[in-house]
């Protein structure tokens, strides 16, 4: 009961867009407690544009992030931040030093700025992210900013809960080759060539579109865009590139396709953190009665109703069709 009068409390301090409500709510996701939360307002999801930045360290993400929020709140967009650290892999801890660069947005009453530890989460978000983003849209703020951990190549996962996905990468950098051979070309909607007053900035261009030459784009083919995002060269073109994407997946409909994938991410991350719990207490009586891994394998399946093959992949959301925000 008190569990209960707690989130009816915390629901209306968020209906009354409190960001201290948003802030906790954030902090229940982060400690597993967000579930009834977010199903009391989910049906409130669905207008925000989310916008994922990676890249390897040291390209400039959180000062791309910081001129990106300005950029956005110039238009009068409220603007969330999802920013995630690597933490230790022993005390889970993290500097959360992407704030620093953030300071100026930090009186800003349209901005909400929120740090995570990735935790070892692998692919470059904490395991909260989804529900940040998720609490954030149902806030009401206009532009969802996802910036990952930046670990080079195992950033695929940002592609399955962002609409719009800014890969940035640096000239002079063996980093940023390697990031473009590791297949992470395939997600980025936008390529972003940060500091370009180094002298091998055309370099790197001409290797990104080499590289681009070598694929096949069915439909939306990414654009590159150059900046220098610490004077703030260049952002009106990267805005105005995510304009267009935005549009394109609207027109098109891909918006839809792009709202099942994060779907369907979220709940394939809700779903296996679940079995895990339960499989460590599984796996473990199999272990110590010399089951061979295919036999248990095929005793975990077999309690799910048989094999994956048995079962459709048709998942649906019951939100309706609707399109994201515009940015101006």
């Amino acid at each position: 009961m008190a569990h209960q009068e707690a989130i009816d409390a915390l629901l209306r301090d968020f209906a009354a867009r409190k960001p201290r409500a948003l802030a906790r709510a954030i902090s229940w996701g982060e400690s597993g407690r967000a579930a009834e939360l977010i199903r009391r307002l989910y049906a409130k999801t669905g207008s925000a544009l989310t916008i994922g930045l990676t890249g390897p360290p040291g390209v400039g993400k959180s000062t791309l992030s910081s001129a990106l929020v300005r950029k956005a709140r110039s238009f009068g967009k409220t603007v969330g931040v999802v920013s995630v650290d690597p933490s230790s892999p022993f005390s889970h801890g993290a500097l959360l030093g992407d704030r620093i660069r953030l300071t100026e947005h930090f009186t800003d009453e349209g901005v909400f700025i929120r740090s995570m530890a990735s935790r070892g989460h692998l692919g470059g978000l904490a395991g909260a992210t989804a529900d940040a983003v998720l609490l954030m849209d149902a806030f009401g703020l206009d532009v969802v900013l996802i910036e990952t951990v930046g670990v080079g190549q195992s950033e695929i996962e940002i592609a399955e809960l962002a609409h719009t996905v800014l890969v940035a990468l640096q000239p002079g950098s063996g980093d940023s080759i390697q990031v473009l051979k590791a297949g992470i070309m395939e997600i980025a909607d936008i390529f972003v060539v940060n500091k370009a007053d180094h002298p091998m900035a055309n370099q790197l261009r001409r290797e990104i579109r080499s590289m681009m030459e070598m694929l096949n784009f069915p439909g939306w083919i990414p654009e590159l865009v150059t900046t220098q995002a610490l004077a703030g060269e260049g952002i009106d073109d990267l805005w105005g590139a995510i304009e267009r994407h935005v549009a394109y997946l609207n027109e098109t409909g891909e918006i839809e396709e792009k709202r099942r994938q994060a779907f369907l991410h979220q709940v394939r991350q809700l779903a296996l953190g679940r079995l895990e719990r339960r499989l460590d207490a599984e796996l473990s009586q199999d272990r110590s009665h010399g089951v061979d891994p295919y036999a248990a394998a095929d005793r975990i399946l077999d309690a799910f109703g048989g094999s994956p093959e048995a079962g459709g992949d048709d998942v649906r959301t019951a939100r309706p069709r609707a399109t994201v925000k515009g940015l101006t």
